[in-house]
């Protein structure tokens, strides 16, 4: 079974936060993927970690850049794992087929306190999680923007 982590976001947004998780998860070798909606958000998420930051770098790759096997990092919109993921990104209200949850040792919802929609998506997931038999977590942010386990 996998480790399934909620991220709620509600005091940063995605691209504060995004970055930070995947460069903790880069660093212990994992490769990873990030699931997104549609090619326009994996380009938009693509450019966006070229230049998140002066003094980091995160490879990664997406449809339109190919190479997807030797992409650590790999952006997309299916739910395939051209790059043999360890590890599951689910943004911007991605979802993924309960049956291929388990080929991933650990997901990462990360979904957007201020948004119905996405916090509902989150509920329901979570219960199909834990039916599942997923070890699930919650995570929010404290005042301080550090992140906080809740039961």
């Amino acid at each position: 079974m996998s480790q399934i982590d909620f991220y709620h976001l509600q005091k940063q947004n995605l691209k504060d936060v995004l970055p930070i998780l995947l460069t903790k998860s880069y660093n212990l070798g994992k490769r990873i993927i990030i699931k997104v909606c549609n090619e326009q958000q994996a380009e938009d998420l693509s450019s966006y970690l070229w230049t998140f930051n002066d003094e980091s770098f995160l490879p990664h790759g997406t449809q339109k850049s190919g190479h997807s096997d030797k992409q650590p990092i790999w952006i997309g919109c299916s739910n395939e794992s051209p790059n043999n993921a360890q590890y599951l990104f689910l943004v911007y209200g991605a979802d993924i087929a309960p049956d291929i949850l388990s080929q991933y040792e650990r997901i990462f919802n990360i979904f957007d306190g201020n948004n119905n929609s996405d916090v509902e998506n989150a509920r329901v997931f979570w219960k199909n999680c834990k039916q599942a038999g997923h070890t699930v977590h919650y995570w929010q942010q404290n005042a301080q923007k550090k992140w906080e386990q809740k039961a």
